[in-house]
């Protein structure tokens, strides 16, 4: 399998100034695979993302502190995630990828190393078998931890999944707005479906990311803006914010995250709105010793 990479070494400095204390809440590493080698079962094999290269993105694009998302491509096993962790200083923390057989003390093992939630992943071109049963065994193990789920998957699978979300006993984060046909319009079939979910289930949050995946204009992404907006200020206490570097499986329209940061004020139009979006939330959801 040829190796993709799917970043630019050197983004565009973006216009917006991220407050202090900003977190960029969903981005990835990859190996290195000398060290941490891809999963057997991993659907593509990208270039090396290290550690070091987060952090320096992080501090060109004005952000104080990571969430970092185990990667697909490594499985279940979170050694790189934690790696990165331990080498950020207590500026990252966690998401990890666990078998359903996962015990306690290697759930308190992963806490430890700052892992503050597991990814359940429904997309079919990532991941050969999404068992929902399994899953909610996981969901009730990390419960007592503190810890929340953060959910992948595509809008058209939403209906399918409302049962299941409504059973997870935790905090609920949507990955990229459950990838809405954002050519649809604000007033889409995809945007409703989303905000009926939201309206009822106060416990699901969601990621305002992805702009350079959902958007079919592409930058400056007013696409995206318009349907995305009124989501930030309907649910302002719900929503987070992230890069996605180093992008996976984009090396076909990789984007600048220059231009990423500099859709965050409009979509976050107001200095409350974007604090709660970039701090606030953020932090008592990963940091609430902090908070």
């Amino acid at each position: 399998m040829s190796r993709t990479k799917t970043w630019i070494d050197t983004p565009t400095a973006p216009a917006f100034v991220p407050p202090p204390g900003a977190v960029d809440a969903h981005v990835h590493v990859f190996g290195p695979e000398a060290q941490f080698p891809f999963s057997p079962k991993a659907k593509y094999h990208p270039e090396d993302a290290t550690p070091e290269m987060l952090f320096a993105l992080r501090d060109r694009l004005g952000f104080s502190r990571n969430v970092i998302v185990q990667a697909s491509c490594h499985g279940t096993d979170n050694a790189a995630t934690l790696a990165a962790i331990a080498k950020s200083g207590g500026l990252a923390c966690g998401v990890a990828v666990v078998d359903p057989d996962i015990d306690l003390p290697e759930l308190q093992r992963l806490h430890a190393g700052g892992i503050r939630g597991v990814r359940f992943n429904f997309l079919k071109r990532l991941v050969d078998d999404a068992p929902k049963g399994k899953f909610l065994e996981i969901a009730r193990k990390i419960a007592p931890l503190g810890w929340h789920v953060v959910v992948y998957f595509e809008a058209d699978l939403l209906d399918e999944l409302v049962p299941f979300l409504e059973a997870i006993p935790t905090i609920v984060v949507v990955d990229h707005l459950g990838r809405p046909d954002i050519a649809q319009g604000r007033d889409g079939k995809d945007i409703i479906a989303f905000k009926h979910l939201l309206d009822a289930h106060p416990h699901i949050w969601t990621k305002v990311s992805g702009a350079e995946r959902l958007s079919p204009q592409g930058p400056p992404f007013d696409d995206f803006v318009a349907v995305i907006r009124p989501l930030v200020e309907r649910y302002p206490d719900r929503v987070l914010w992230g890069s996605d570097w180093p992008h996976p499986n984009m090396e076909h329209r990789i984007p600048d995250d220059g231009s990423l940061v500099d859709v965050i004020p409009r979509i976050a139009v107001t200095a409350d709105l974007q604090r709660k979006l970039l701090i606030d939330n953020p932090m008592r959801l990963y940091w609430p010793e902090f908070w």
